[in-house]
């Protein structure tokens, strides 16, 4: 009787994992959304469309991203910087843009993939996706083998990539609501 007790419990537990893992899907895709704008998740952040920079140190968070943790994201500087509830910079890195940039303001990650293939053909993992403009889906990846091309400029593409390594670190911290900060 015990061993059937266990039994049912353990097909309670995968059937309410399966159910919440469903739900969280379901949560990420359902929002309205105008393929024709960029979903914003609020407010730009306080200077989020001209963020003072230190030149001297590139590596340097700019001043007026916001607050608490969130991915800000250069499209002039091709740089990333995890934040963390503290305002610390946990990591920075320089990234390959794609050819369509998301305007300036804050957005939240909307979707997720372990693996796919990009919109440029190349297997992708890690993707973070947190906006769309005209159509294109704007998100960071890192590709499968490694490389970093800059992209076809006949290719409207909304990959931003990373290496492995910047990509594992993405999407550990970037999770589905995670706030994204696009700066210019």
């Amino acid at each position: 009787m015990a061993s059937s007790s266990a039994g049912f419990v353990a097909g309670l537990t995968a059937a309410a994992l399966a159910t919440i893992g469903f739900l969280a899907h379901q949560a990420s895709v359902a929002a309205p959304h105008d393929p024709g704008r960029a979903r914003v998740s609020g407010p730009p952040a306080p200077g989020a469309s001209k963020a003072p920079r230190d030149r001297g140190h590139p590596e340097a968070l700019p001043a007026g991203t916001g607050r608490g943790e969130r991915v800000v994201y250069s499209v002039d500087d091709d740089r990333v910087w995890l934040v963390g509830a503290d305002g610390r910079v946990q990591r920075t890195f320089e990234v390959t843009p794609s050819t369509v940039d998301p305007a300036p303001g804050t957005y939240a990650v909307t979707s997720r993939s372990n693996r796919v293939t990009g919109s440029d053909g190349i297997p992708v993992e890690h993707v973070v996706r947190f906006a769309s403009v005209d159509g294109v889906v704007i998100g960071f990846s890192a590709a499968v083998d490694g490389s970093m091309p800059e992209p076809d400029p006949d290719e409207r593409t909304g990959g931003i990539r990373e290496t492995r390594a910047d990509g594992d670190a993405m999407w550990r911290f970037a999770t589905i609501g995670q706030r994204v900060v696009v700066i210019r």
